[in-house]
């Protein structure tokens, strides 16, 4: 038998330390992060990047990131989906990406316990979520992007994406336990928030059908909505579909190519689910993506033993540091996904998808009661 594998004889602190400071090499005067050097930036791989920075050690790199996010919001809440050195390529706003500042800034606070960084970031998180909330459709899950025309909000476009409003829910507890650290309760997110994980629960064929994505098939247990028993049974459903043994999981089901950012991400949701065998397993099974610098490829295609595309991205170096820094609670950040210190799962009230709710007439007395936890919760 193999001896069991630990977290530092995959990748030690200073190796950790030396792919944050590849993040914060490719970091725009500005403050943004993009993807690689003069490649465009999206705010929730920016926030992402931002998060890793200050697992590595690059405080002031972080606070630049932050400052950029604040900056570049707009006045409903959102960020353009795109932007290229300065310049928005496109001026959509997606409701994931806009819904990330919540978990960049909880696991902000779990590392530093700096609550004038919190106050500061609060209007830009409020203003984000509310934005958010305001896309969700009647089933529960919430519509994916917003069009611009002329420099203002226009259509909607309402089709939900399962792994986006996973990680929305994810958003939510985190925007939620912000809510509660400053005393300023947001009703409307916890109502929300019970819809979305009903829908992610029992409505997953609702969204948009991106199964042949892996992201679709661990998200909703990254995102928090399925955990425990449920949450094993579904990574067990298409394990051996995604999963390539010694190298990584695929991003896509038909595709021969395994990527670094996803497979960490699939870490993330194992170390939630307490299973870390797997997870250490597949940390260490992905560091083919590894150059000497300390960066991580895109991907891998192993019919033709290249990595492609032929870039090194901050948003795979960060999926490393913060599944790293999960599997070693290197940080007090580790619990981001793990999700303990987050506001309690969210009760199924006012649901509008046909599915009796704790409001509807005939509710149990314990049902009567989570709506109740609900309203002291928030008063």
């Amino acid at each position: 038998m193999s001896p069991a594998l630990a977290i530092g004889d995959i990748l030690t602190r200073a190796q950790v330390e030396q792919t944050a400071a590849t993040i914060a090499a490719a970091q725009e005067p500005s403050g943004a992060i993009p993807w690689t050097a003069g490649e465009h930036t999206d705010v929730w791989n920016h926030l992402e990047a931002a998060m890793a920075l200050m697992v590595g050690g690059e405080r002031e790199a972080a606070e630049r990131a932050f400052a950029w996010a604040r900056a570049s919001q707009r006045a409903d809440g959102s960020w353009p989906m795109k932007i290229v050195v300065g310049e928005v390529e496109d001026h959509s706003g997606e409701s994931n990406m806009s819904a990330y500042v919540a978990v960049a800034v909880w696991h902000h606070w779990l590392v530093a316990r700096d609550e004038s960084f919190v106050h500061r970031m609060w209007p830009t998180v409020r203003r984000a979520l509310d934005f958010v909330v305001s896309m969700q459709l009647p089933f529960g899950g919430m519509a994916w992007s917003q069009e611009w025309r002329d420099g203002a909000p226009a259509a909607v476009n309402e089709e939900a994406l399962l792994a986006g409003s996973s990680s929305i829910h994810h958003a939510l507890r985190a925007g939620v336990a912000l809510a509660g650290l400053l005393g300023d309760p947001q009703v409307g997110w916890e109502l929300a928030g019970g819809r979305l994980g009903h829908a992610l629960r029992e409505h997953r064929d609702l969204f948009l059908d991106k199964s042949e994505f892996s992201m679709d098939w661990y998200y909703p247990v990254l995102g928090g909505a399925v955990r425990g028993e449920a949450g094993h049974r579904l990574l067990a459903e298409r394990w051996e579909t995604f999963v390539e043994p010694g190298l990584g999981i695929r991003c896509v089901s038909t595709n021969p190519w395994v990527t670094g950012a996803e497979t960490c991400e699939l870490v993330l949701a194992l170390e939630a689910l307490g299973d870390r065998e797997r997870a250490l397993q597949l940390l260490a099974d992905m560091q083919h993506l590894r150059t000497d610098e300390g960066s991580y490829w895109t991907g891998y295609v192993w019919p033709d033993d290249v990595n492609w595309p032929v870039e090194q991205t901050t948003y795979t170096a960060a999926a490393v540091v913060l599944a790293v820094d999960a599997l070693s609670d290197g940080t007090p950040g580790a619990d981001i996904m793990r999700g303990t210190t987050l506001a309690p799962d969210f009760a199924e009230i006012g649901l509008a998808c046909g599915c009796a709710s704790p409001d509807s007439p005939g509710s149990t007395a314990g049902s009567a009661e989570r709506v109740a936890g609900v309203a002291r919760r928030t008063a």
